[in-house]
C-alpha cells in the first residue's frame, strides 16, 4: 500500500511539472493563424470521438453554448469545420471536421513532437530518456483515472 503522504507529494510533483510543460508547449507555437485553446480543444474532440451538435461539445468542454458556438463559428470561417443535417434527426446539425481541419491537426501534432523529439535529443541521456519512456503509459494511465 502507498502512504498517502507520498501519494500527495508525487501529485504535488506532477501537477506543477505537467502543468508547466503544457504551459511552455503553448506559448512555443502560438502565433499568427495558430488556434486558440478552446478552438483547438473542440476541433480535437471532433476529431476524436466524431461528429457532434454544439450542445454536444459545449457539455463535454464544460462551457456555454453560445461560446462553444463562436469557436465554431470562427472554425467554420477558417475552413477547419463543417456543418451537416444530422442523418437521424435532420432538425439539428452535426459540426465534423474537415479534411482542412484534418491537415491543420496533423501539422500541429508533427510540429510540438518534433519540438519535444528536439529537446530531448539535445538535453537528455539516453538513461532519461529510458525513464521518460517508462514514465509515460503510467502518465497516460493517471490521465484515463482523474
Amino acid at each position: 500500500m502507498v502512504d498517502d503522504h507520498d501519494a500527495e507529494q508525487v501529485a504535488a510533483a506532477l501537477r506543477l511539472s505537467i502543468g508547466l510543460f503544457l504551459r511552455r508547449l503553448r506559448q512555443a507555437k502560438a502565433g499568427d493563424g495558430d488556434l486558440t485553446l478552446p478552438e483547438s480543444a473542440a476541433l480535437s474532440r471532433l476529431h476524436r470521438e466524431g461528429p457532434a451538435t454544439t450542445a454536444a461539445l459545449a457539455r463535454a468542454e464544460q462551457i456555454s453554448p453560445q461560446s462553444m458556438g463562436a469557436t465554431l463559428g470562427a472554425l467554420e470561417e477558417r475552413g477547419l469545420v463543417e456543418r451537416r443535417p444530422d442523418p437521424g434527426d435532420g432538425r439539428r446539425v452535426v459540426i465534423s471536421v474537415s479534411d482542412e481541419g484534418v491537415r491543420v491537426l496533423k501539422d500541429r501534432r508533427s510540429a510540438r513532437t518534433g519540438q519535444i523529439a528536439r529537446a530531448l535529443a539535445a538535453e537528455f541521456t539516453a538513461e532519461e530518456l529510458a525513464q521518460l519512456a517508462a514514465a509515460a503509459p503510467l502518465i497516460e494511465r493517471l490521465a484515463h483515472r482523474v
